[in-house]
């Protein structure tokens, strides 16, 4: 999710709620501390020069267990950010401590954000050897042993 569809949700929003992959909410009682502009400059293992840009919401939760943090707070701390460090409109990565900080992308499902998972992958797989799984279609259901109709493999 981008940082337009993100403001746009939370001005419907009446409550914040974040679902994590495991299907578990965030406790309500969660704040967000840190809301930031992360430029990455890196060389993929093609050796291809890249850059990224996210913005990175830190939630944490702590001990005060009455706080709830509303939609229409949270759009003023985005405000005061996009004024002071100026967030350009890219992807949002969530951090979040449970055994260790993760790192999510964020959805909205039009009751609650979803925390999703993020997964590494190689941006060369073409230069490092990484081996392509091919597949010939005119292949597929041709071998002896697909199953079709009548033939008792289901």
């Amino acid at each position: 999710m981008k940082l337009t569809p993100l403001k746009e949700a939370l001005a419907r929003c009446t409550e914040i709620r974040f679902l994590l992959p495991n299907g578990q909410f965030v406790a309500p009682n969660f704040h967000v501390t840190e809301i930031g502009r992360i430029s990455k400059h890196f060389i993929d293992c093609g050796g291809v020069e890249r850059t990224e840009q996210t913005i990175n919401f830190q939630l944490f939760e702590a001990e005060d267990f009455d706080h709830r943090l509303s939609a229409e707070k949270l759009l003023s701390i985005i405000q005061l950010s996009e004024n002071k460090i100026g967030l350009p409109d890219v992807e949002i990565e969530v951090e979040y401590q449970e055994g260790t900080i993760g790192k999510y992308g964020l959805e909205f499902n039009g009751a609650n954000f979803l925390l999703t998972e993020k997964r590494t992958a190689c941006l060369a797989e073409d230069q490092c050897g990484i081996p392509k799984k091919k597949v010939v279609l005119k292949e597929i259901g041709s071998s002896n042993s697909s199953c079709t109709p009548g033939s008792g493999c289901c």
